[in-house]
C-alpha cells in the first residue's frame, strides 16, 4: 500500500485578486459620513489594482530584495545612490500615478483630502513601506510654499503623477520627491539639539543660500530628488531647501552614511547622511524652523493614523479569509465560538481606527474654519496616539488567527508577518506616545477644547449609556488637567470617546453597542477576544467580511 505523504488540502488560499474597496463596508461607510458627494470612481479603480494579485507580488518583491547602497562606482568616484528593486519602481509608479502625494495641492476635484486619505489606505493595504517618500512629499509641499522661487520650480514637479527615479537635475524629469531631514543622533526628537550648521553663502534666483555641514541620524528615502532640513543658523534653527543634484548638474554634498537596518519597512530606505558644505536655500525666516517642522509633522502624523487603520484592516481581512477556509476539530474556525470573538473585537477595533483616521482627515479640508483647525490641532496626536498604539497587539492578534503559518513568512510570502514587523514604524516615527501625548497638552490651549470635543460628541448621545458618561466627563477632565503623567491616559479616552461618537453616526447598533460595552463601559478583557457574549458577533464579523 502506498500512501500520499504530501496531499496538500485544509490550507487556505490566499486573498488576491479582489477588489481592496469593495469588500471593505466599515470604509465606504465612513467615506459617505466624511464626504458625503465624493466620486468613488477613482477609489474602486485603486482598490482593484492594489488587490490584484501582479501588485502583491511586486509588495512582496520589493520587501524581500530590499534596497542596497552603492557608494562609489567602479572607478572610485562617490556616488551616493541607492539601488532598488524593479518592484519598488513599480510601486512608486503606481503611487504618484494615484496622486497619493499631491492631490490635495492639484487644485483639482472635491474632498481632495478625504479622497487622498482613503487612496493612501487603500495603498497600504498592498506596500505600506515604499509611502514613506510619498507621505514626506504630500507633507512637504505646502511649507515650501515659504520660498515663493523655489517653489515656482519645484511645485508643478511635486504635484505631477508621473514617477521619474533618476538621479538628474529637476528641469529634466517630469515629477519628483521629496524628503525631510530633521533627527540628530544627540537629540532624537528634541530637535532644538540639532547642532548642524548652516552658513550664509550669498544668495540667487532661489533666494538666500548657505552652505550645511554636519549630519542626520535617521534620513528617510534618501533618493528623493530635495529634502526640506534643519539646521542651526545664526538667528537660530532654521528650515532649509537642499535638492540632491544642484541646478548645474552636479551632485550635492550629501553623504550616505550607511543605510538602517530596520525591524520593518524594509522596502523603504532609511539612512544615516552627513552633509559636507552641501548647498541648500532657506525656506522661511531664520529661526523658525521647529514651528514649519511641525506643521509639516501635523500631515505625516495623519498619515501615520491612516497608515495603522489600513494595516489593521488588511491584518483583519487576511484572517477572516483564512478563519472562513480552514476547519478544525470538525468546523471551520471562524464558526468556532471563541475565534468569532476574537475576530469579532478585531472587527471592532478596525472599523473604530478607519472612522477616527478619516475624521481626521476631513479636518483638513476647511482651513478657514475655526472649529476644523482646532480639531485637526486635537485629533491629530490624539489618533496617532492612540491608532498606533493599538496597531501591534492588533497584528499580534491576527497573526495569531492564522497559527504558525501566520509567524511564517517565506520568501514574502507571509503577508502578517510582515504586517507585525511593519506596526512599530507609525508609533514611533514623527513622534512617540510621549511626544503625542505632550502634544496633545498643548492643543489644549490653543482654544475651547472642550466646547469643540462637546460638539463632534453631540450627535452621538443617547446612543449608549457608557458613551454618555464618557461625554459628560470629559470637560472637567480636559480643565483640570496638570499633570504631564496623565496625558497619555486622556488622549487615549477622547480617542475612545471619539470612536464611539463616530461609530453611532455610521455603523450598526450590534458594532457601536459592543464597542461602547467594551471600550467605555469597561464590559471586557485586557486582551482581544474577550467581547461579552451578548454582543451580536455574528453581525460584527459579517460587516467586516472581506
Amino acid at each position: 500500500m502506498t500512501h500520499a505523504t504530501h496531499e496538500v488540502f485544509n490550507q487556505p488560499l490566499p486573498l488576491a485578486d479582489v477588489n481592496l474597496f469593495d469588500i471593505n463596508q466599515p470604509l465606504q461607510d465612513a467615506v459617505r459620513f466624511n464626504a458625503p458627494g465624493l466620486d468613488t470612481g477613482a477609489l474602486r479603480e485603486l482598490g482593484r489594482l492594489a488587490g490584484s494579485a501582479e501588485m502583491q507580488n511586486h509588495a512582496r518583491l520589493a520587501n524581500v530584495h530590499t534596497p542596497e547602497l552603492r557608494s562609489f562606482d567602479p572607478y572610485g568616484h562617490r556616488i551616493d545612490e541607492v539601488e532598488f528593486h524593479p518592484s519598488y519602481h513599480a510601486l512608486m509608479g503606481a503611487a504618484t500615478a494615484a496622486g497619493l502625494h499631491g492631490t490635495p495641492w492639484s487644485g483639482a476635484g472635491s474632498n481632495p483630502h478625504v479622497l487622498r486619505a482613503v487612496s493612501f489606505m487603500l495603498f497600504t493595504e498592498l506596500e505600506p513601506s515604499i509611502l514613506c517618500p510619498i507621505s514626506m512629499t504630500y507633507a512637504v509641499t505646502p511649507a515650501l510654499q515659504e520660498n515663493a522661487a523655489v517653489y515656482a520650480d519645484w511645485g508643478p514637479r511635486l504635484t505631477s503623477r508621473a514617477y521619474d527615479p533618476a538621479l538628474k537635475v529637476y528641469k529634466d524629469k517630469p515629477g519628483v520627491t521629496m524628503g525631510m531631514g530633521m533627527t540628530e543622533k544627540q537629540g532624537g526628537s528634541d530637535v532644538r539639539a540639532n547642532t548642524s550648521q548652516a552658513v550664509p553663502d550669498g544668495r540667487d534666483a532661489w533666494g538666500e543660500r548657505y552652505r550645511i555641514t554636519g549630519h542626520k541620524w535617521f534620513f528617510s528615502a534618501p533618493m528623493c530628488d530635495a529634502f526640506l532640513v534643519l539646521a542651526q543658523a545664526a538667528d537660530g534653527l532654521t528650515c532649509f531647501f537642499l535638492p540632491r543634484v544642484l541646478p548645474d548638474g552636479s551632485r550635492n554634498g550629501l553623504r550616505i552614511q550607511r543605510l538602517k537596518d530596520k525591524l520593518g519597512n524594509k522596502a523603504n530606505a532609511s539612512s544615516e547622511v552627513e552633509f559636507q558644505d552641501a548647498l541648500a536655500w532657506r525656506v522661511g525666516d531664520e529661526g523658525r524652523g521647529v514651528p514649519q517642522i511641525l506643521e509639516m509633522g501635523t500631515r505625516t502624523r495623519l498619515d501615520c493614523s491612516l497608515g495603522t487603520s489600513a494595516l489593521m484592516r488588511q491584518a483583519l481581512a487576511i484572517a477572516i479569509h483564512h478563519t472562513r477556509q480552514r476547519k478544525a476539530f470538525g468546523k471551520f474556525l471562524i464558526e468556532q465560538p471563541l475565534m468569532k470573538n476574537v475576530l469579532a473585537d478585531l472587527a471592532l477595533e478596525s472599523e473604530a481606527a478607519t472612522a477616527l483616521a478619516l475624521r481626521l482627515a476631513r479636518a483638513f479640508e476647511r482651513h478657514d474654519d475655526a472649529h476644523e483647525r482646532l480639531i485637526a490641532r486635537v485629533l491629530t496626536p490624539v489618533a496617532k496616539f492612540w491608532i498606533c498604539k493599538r496597531g501591534s497587539h492588533f497584528s499580534e492578534e491576527a497573526m495569531e488567527c492564522m497559527g504558525g503559518n501566520g509567524y511564517v513568512e517565506e520568501d514574502g510570502h507571509g503577508i502578517q508577518a510582515r504586517i507585525y514587523r511593519e506596526m512599530p514604524v507609525n508609533s514611533i516615527w514623527e513622534g512617540a506616545g510621549n511626544i503625542m501625548a505632550i502634544d496633545l497638552l498643548r492643543a489644549l490651549r490653543k482654544g475651547d477644547v472642550a466646547g469643540a470635543l462637546q460638539a463632534e460628541l453631540a450627535p452621538a448621545r443617547g446612543a449608549h449609556a457608557a458613551l454618555d458618561r464618557m461625554i459628560d466627563a470629559l470637560p472637567t477632565r480636559i480643565d483640570a488637567l496638570a499633570n504631564e503623567t496623565e496625558a497619555r491616559r486622556l488622549a487615549q479616552d477622547v480617542a475612545l470617546a471619539l470612536q464611539g461618537a463616530l461609530l453611532a453616526q455610521t455603523a450598526p447598533a450590534a458594532v457601536t453597542d459592543a464597542f461602547c460595552a467594551s471600550r467605555l463601559g469597561g464590559d471586557w478583557g485586557q486582551a482581544f477576544g474577550t467581547l461579552s457574549a451578548s454582543a451580536n458577533m455574528d453581525a460584527i464579523v459579517k460587516r467586516a467580511m472581506p
